[in-house]
């Protein structure tokens, strides 16, 4: 079926359908979905190269991503956000474009990509407090969104983020609540600016509880399994152990637990473990029982969210910035209980 022949179906304009399909703003919602079920039902699929030469537009969307970046990118999150992002590519019609490159280059990828024409717009992954991509980008003239924020002028582009402050200050809390006073934070990278407001709002609740933060129960790393497990060890076997523990990927709680498993210890009633958790799709906390009390906050719809605001950014350049505040919400699972009496001071 052609795009004739499914306007003449649906008893629309052709122009109308192209727009629909397209993502135009000024095709109402309703409109958008009944002419994609209808393109779904007959499957039909609209010709890039054609529908390039006619817009102008390259229908790629790129990600530029270091070789050797130690940061998210080696964490199986940007798998599941690439995911939810392709599900949009595919149902807008566009291509994704990855950019490997090395160290150092990424500014020479962004402009080689602006010159060359072989995409529409990109996506920020892995903001830095102070990241210099939003500026360049802006001069290129390049469309993007940031997944995340940085501390420069967060008014002057469009980004998505998680309200990471807000999440750890109210999981701090929790803990706070079940009478745990030294609490251990085990935080990504705190260059990126993910962590540092993570941080933020854990020494806020910290604070707000009279309490002083002890930075000996305090690191900072890449997010891995051994991680958790190696810092969870070493701080259990002091005098002042902490009661709980403070997570920022669950992928690290895994290694917690595993260093209370070998330590004897029982989790949720010995210590406590509060993490962040992504949703992963793969990787489930649990079952109809969540195993960790975590603040949760779909990554992969999150990439649904950044694609469809880039592909908005790239069809209204004249538009002004917009953002979104993803909230997380607190579920409580097994791993978390009240602080043991000769413990919690």
């Amino acid at each position: 079926m052609n795009l004739k022949e499914l306007s003449k179906n649906l008893g629309l304009s052709p122009t109308t359908v192209s727009r629909a399909l397209n993502g135009y703003p000024e095709v109402s919602e309703a409109t958008r979905e009944r002419v994609r079920n209808a393109a779904q039902q007959h499957n039909y699929h609209p010709n890039t190269r054609a529908k390039a030469l006619a817009t102008g537009r390259a229908m790629a969307i790129g990600h530029v991503i270091p070789l050797s970046n130690q940061h998210e990118m080696v964490n199986p999150v940007f798998g599941d956000f690439i995911s939810g992002a392709g599900e949009v590519y595919a149902q807008r019609g566009y291509d994704m474009v990855l950019s490997i490159v090395d160290d150092g280059q990424e500014e020479r990828a962004y402009r080689d990509l602006k010159a060359k024409g072989t995409i529409d717009g990109v996506i920020i992954h892995g903001p830095h407090r102070n990241d210099p991509r939003p500026a360049l980008l802006t001069d290129l003239g390049l469309p993007f969104v940031v997944h995340g924020r940085t501390a420069a002028d967060p008014d002057s582009y469009w980004w998505i983020d998680m309200n990471n402050a807000q999440a750890f200050y109210r999981a701090t809390r929790f803990l706070l609540d079940l009478g745990h006073r030294r609490i251990a934070l085990f935080n990504g990278l705190e260059h990126m600016d993910f962590a540092l407001r993570r941080r933020n709002g854990y020494e806020r609740a910290m604070t707000e509880a009279g309490l002083t933060t002890d930075t000996a129960l305090m690191r900072s790393e890449e997010m891995s399994e051994s991680y958790g497990y190696l810092h969870a060890r070493d701080l259990l076997k002091t005098d002042t152990p902490p009661t709980a523990f403070l997570v920022s990927s669950i992928i690290m709680a895994l290694g917690v637990r595993r260093a209370l498993d070998e330590l004897g210890l029982r989790m949720g009633q010995d210590v406590s473990i509060l993490t962040h958790d992504d949703g992963l799709s793969y990787f489930p906390n649990g079952g109809d029982v969540p195993i960790f009390t975590s603040t949760q906050s779909s990554v992969r719809q999150a990439g649904r969210m950044v694609a469809d605001m880039l592909i908005e950014r790239i069809l209204t350049p004249t538009a002004p910035p917009k953002s979104h505040l993803l909230e997380a919400a607190l579920i409580v699972g097994s791993s978390t209980g009240p602080a043991p009496k000769d413990l919690s001071t």
